[in-house]
């Protein structure tokens, strides 16, 4: 076949598939007006009766549809986190200076008070050295006793006098060193808690980098999370949670949120937020993992069936029905759940829109809802 032939045949057919388009798919006279082309439906060729076939008017035909009613739902409302238990405060104690340790006073797992004595270390050093400023002190002090005597009687002088009350103040002061050091080779806790396995045994030298316990308070746990930065500005200090122990699902504990970080993690857009539980009956550890739960009062949408949700060529866009009229709405989704669709729309609970016979659909044009249509559960929306 020449060549000419075969672009008069391609062309007849190209023809005819744009005629049967405009004609009978439900979108061409849409696309065709905001292309400019109204021009190409006024000249589609209308189907005419046959013989024998009812004449209809057209104005007054509806499309059969099927529609289930707007209805709305909540997202972002919930938060489910995973945390990790500390001590309300931790403490390794360090002995303040270096020498032999004779004993510990207290053992693994039991409650201390602040103060309380903890290990001691050997002192023969530092118990001679507080008798000899004791007995340097009584010096003094027995020596200014008599230039004031002296003093009553012009025998002495008062700047005598002054050096030896100098003299008895730096001996008092001496006393008081030496306490200090004697007192400090027993080791004593700095807070409340509970002791945790000792990491060593009497006889061991020790110095000053040595821990030789760890204290842990757990009249409350510190329990610190990650959110998404969606929910950045709904997380407040003083925010109610729930706590549930992943080793023990069956008890909740209820705590607040007491500290929040001042800035979103760059590498995994999450921001560090600390909550406060308390721990009256002490079953809670440091280290235990929770799983969090935070309400917030959320982002309401409308919510519609998967099947109203339409594409065009400008984007998504549903059915409505008023009056017994279609309207076109475009819509903005927001999220698909298994039940509904989230969208963002100029569409309110109660409205009515197609879910099926979308073919038979115009823009204005007459539909008759089909009685009897199954309607749509509400389904909750995930957060």
């Amino acid at each position: 076949m020449a060549a000419w032939k075969q672009i008069l045949v391609a062309a007849v057919i190209l023809l005819a598939a744009a005629v049967a388009w405009a004609g009978f798919f439900p979108g061409a006279p849409e696309i065709l007006a905001r292309w400019g082309m109204d021009w190409a439906v006024a000249s589609t060729p209308k189907t005419e009766p046959g013989d024998g076939a009812p004449r209809q008017n057209a104005a007054v035909v509806q499309a059969m549809v099927v529609a289930a009613p707007v209805t709305s739902a909540t997202i972002n409302d919930r938060l489910q986190a995973i945390g990790t238990g500390r001590a309300a405060a931790t403490v390794a104690v360090n002995p303040y200076a270096a020498g032999r340790l004779i004993e510990f006073q207290v053992t693994s797992g039991a409650h201390i008070e602040a103060g309380q004595v903890i290990a001691r270390l050997d002192s023969d050093t530092e118990e001679i050295a507080l008798e000899r400023a004791k007995a340097q002190r009584d010096d003094a002090r027995a020596k200014v006793e008599r230039i004031r005597a002296l003093r009553s009687s012009n025998t002495a002088t008062a700047v005598q006098l002054t050096d030896a009350e100098l003299e008895l103040r730096n001996a008092e002061l001496s006393v008081h060193d030496a306490q200090l050091a004697l007192d400090r080779r027993s080791v004593t806790s700095p807070i409340s808690g509970v002791v945790g396995i000792l990491p060593i045994e009497a006889g061991n030298y020790v110095t000053s980098q040595t821990a030789i316990a760890t204290i842990d308070d757990r009249s409350s746990i510190l329990v610190d999370f990650w959110v998404p930065e969606r929910f950045a500005a709904a997380v407040q200090i003083g925010s109610a949670l729930t706590a549930t122990p992943l080793a023990d699902p069956r008890n909740v504990f209820e705590g607040t949120v007491t500290a929040i970080d001042n800035r979103i993690d760059d590498k995994s857009r999450t921001l560090w937020v600390q909550a406060t539980i308390a721990n009256p009956a002490d079953s809670l550890r440091a280290g235990m993992s929770f799983q969090i739960g935070m309400k917030f009062s959320g982002d309401t949408y409308p919510a519609v069936s998967p099947l109203a949700v339409q594409w065009g060529s400008d984007g998504a866009f549903v059915w409505t029905v008023d009056n017994g009229k279609a309207r076109r709405v475009p819509v903005r989704i927001i999220q698909r759940n298994t039940q509904t669709v989230l969208v963002d729309a100029p569409i309110a609970s109660g409205d009515m829109v197609v879910t099926e016979g979308v073919q038979a659909v115009r823009d204005g044009g007459d539909v008759m809802i089909a009685r009897g249509a199954a309607q749509p559960v509400d389904a909750p929306a995930g957060s």
